[in-house]
């Protein structure tokens, strides 16, 4: 059984002297040695603390999409737990998507939150739509599509002030990251929120998108 309530995670900040960081990353992170998000990616690093995502992107907003109740068979009896489907993004270029499976909604809520933050990626904007043409960073350069499960997913540039044509979560989940237009084309079993959020993430990280962005980086060298 689906279910979606007014879970919220809890808005905590974040204190970057009592947090003690156990990777290299992290140390130079606490350090002021990487000071924004983009350097990691640049540098190609994998982000293993949360807490890195916490202290470069103070202003990181969270969603929980879905709450679901999920049984497994034991010996003894059935066992029941909640799966939570959770987005993290800043509206700035930056969102991630994970989930989470525990025995409570809170601990379930914040485990999603948490692999959302650890899989954060950036987003490249452009003005790819030949309606447009306007040169501003409101929609997507390039048409990408992603693929999870039965779920695929196109993303298309849409001219300026059409605003984000998606489904409620996928729509979500492109505002968070920052987006401003877009077209947007799903099919399969689109009921699976998760499967369909996957979907959009890999279609924004997409090697099509990060090859035009190089290009347009080196134009502008």
């Amino acid at each position: 059984m689906n279910r979606r309530r007014n879970y919220e995670p809890e808005a905590t900040k974040f204190d970057i002297n009592a947090w003690e960081p156990r990777t290299e990353v992290g140390k130079r992170v606490k350090n002021h040695e990487i000071t924004s998000i983009e350097q990691i990616f640049h540098e190609g690093k994998h982000i293993e603390e949360t807490e890195i995502v916490d202290a470069l992107i103070p202003d990181l907003k969270s969603d929980v999409i879905e709450i679901a109740s999920v049984q497994r068979m034991t010996k003894n009896n059935r066992k029941m737990k909640f799966r939570v489907t959770a987005i993290v993004g800043d509206g700035k270029g930056h969102v991630g998507v994970g989930s989470g499976k525990e025995a409570e909604v809170k601990a379930a809520i914040d485990r999603a939150v948490k692999n959302a933050k650890a899989g954060i990626i950036p987003v490249i904007f452009g003005c790819g739509s030949w309606q447009c043409a306007c040169g501003t960073a409101h929609s997507i350069p390039i048409i990408v599509k992603g693929k999870c499960g039965s779920v695929e997913v196109i993303l298309k540039p849409a001219p300026r002030g059409l605003g984000v044509v998606a489904s409620g979560p996928v729509r979500k989940m492109l505002e968070l990251a920052g987006v401003k237009d877009i077209w947007t084309f799903s099919r399969g079993r689109t009921r699976a929120k998760y499967n369909t959020l996957i979907a959009v993430y890999r279609a924004l990280r997409s090697e099509g998108l990060i090859k035009n962005a190089a290009l347009i980086e080196a134009k502008n060298r």
